[in-house]
């Protein structure tokens, strides 16, 4: 159904000697905006081959930060199984799976274990949710830590929309019997030299920290599910369906024709879920995220990515992330779930809104 030139686009990572390229998706709302629709299109094809393959069983489904937090949720909203995601956020109280991405530019990776705890022992079968999987490694850590924390038999499986594992990395799955779903396969011979080819000369802006000069509708509404937090997928989407409707009583969309939805790092899926809400009125709506990811953007018209605003984490002010390809909109719609009181995040993120013409910009702080 998809093609790898639909999906898959390389880019050059930036000061990373681990892997020189970066697999960017074309359609999953993360580095390059995309229309919502195609994005929920993408995972239901995605949704279908786990439906298909595990109809009688219990399933959880760990969505993995930040890429793939948002396809993740979509997977296990359709299949209405519970979810949980990995994340590098600070949860209080909680105790800890932590594991690590050898080729991530930020390596340490967290899953609740008192969450897994919970219902380790009602469910048949876990699914990791991955953008795309080159080795496998690092999700053979974290099940290779599950069996030996929890001394389980529960069976894997591994769901990505793009798949580049070689000859040997695939052996050591089906070796286990952990099966490997995915929608294209990759071949990534030539990605590093592909990468090479690109100058990086597009256009990069530092942080603006100061006091932006457009005011900015902040609006607190809550109703919050964190799926860092093992989530009903029902509920979680009726919590984003409330936000919704929030949203709508506090912001007059239909007086813009052309809007932006942002999320902020790993909260990715509701924003995904406004962006289509807003579509489905009738307007032209782009979605795409902040992140960690360090992008080199290059102007070849070819090159996925153009334009890189550095900026202050909305969640901590002395994280770096980055946005990238701003065009100017009517309209302005942040979706987070920082529970951070800073300004500075915001200040950065607005100014980057501001310098390509953007006037209108409301930030949704989504709370418990």
């Amino acid at each position: 159904m998809y093609t790898e030139n639909q999906l898959a686009a390389v880019a050059k990572r930036e000061n990373n000697t681990k892997r020189a390229y970066l697999v960017v998706n074309r359609l999953q709302g993360k580095h390059i905006p995309v229309n919502p629709d195609n994005f929920f299109d993408m995972t239901a094809s995605l949704s279908d081959k786990i439906k298909a393959s595990y109809p009688n069983e219990k399933l959880l489904l760990i969505g993995f930060a930040e890429t793939a937090t948002a396809i993740g949720a979509s997977l296990a909203v359709n299949l209405n199984t519970p979810y949980i995601q990995t994340t590098r956020e600070n949860i209080d109280n909680v105790s800890w799976l932590n594991f690590t991405e050898s080729h991530s530019h930020a390596t340490e990776q967290k899953l609740v274990r008192d969450d897994i705890a919970d219902i380790i022992n009602s469910i048949d079968r876990i699914v990791f949710v991955e953008d795309e999987i080159t080795t496998g490694n690092t999700i053979m850590k974290i099940i290779d830590i599950i069996i030996k924390e929890f001394n389980c038999s529960i069976k894997f499986a591994v769901a990505s929309l793009l798949n580049g594992m070689n000859d040997d990395s695939y052996e050591k799955y089906v070796s286990r019997n952990i099966d490997i779903h995915y929608l294209v396969k990759t071949q990534h011979d030539s990605y590093t030299e592909i990468a090479s080819r690109y100058l990086g000369n597009g256009d990069y802006f530092k942080k603006n920290l100061s006091k932006p000069n457009v005011k900015i509708n902040e609006l607190n509404i809550s109703g919050m599910l964190n799926p860092r937090r093992i989530v009903k997928a029902n509920e979680f989407y009726e919590a984003c369906n409330k936000l919704w409707q929030d949203i709508k009583l506090r912001i007059n969309i239909s007086e813009f024709s052309e809007i932006l939805v942002l999320g902020t790092e790993e909260c990715m899926y509701p924003a995904l879920f406004i962006a289509a809400n807003i579509a489905d009125t009738g307007k032209s709506v782009k979605c795409h995220s902040t992140t960690r990811s360090p992008i080199a953007v290059s102007k070849e018209q070819e090159y996925p990515l153009h334009t890189r605003f550095e900026l202050a984490s909305l969640y901590d002010d002395d994280r770096t992330t980055y946005i990238y390809d701003i065009k100017k909109y009517d309209c302005v719609i942040i979706i987070s779930d920082s529970s951070n009181k800073s300004c500075i995040g915001i200040n950065s993120l607005a100014n980057a809104l501001i310098k390509c013409g953007n006037e209108k910009i409301h930030l949704i702080r989504w709370t418990k």
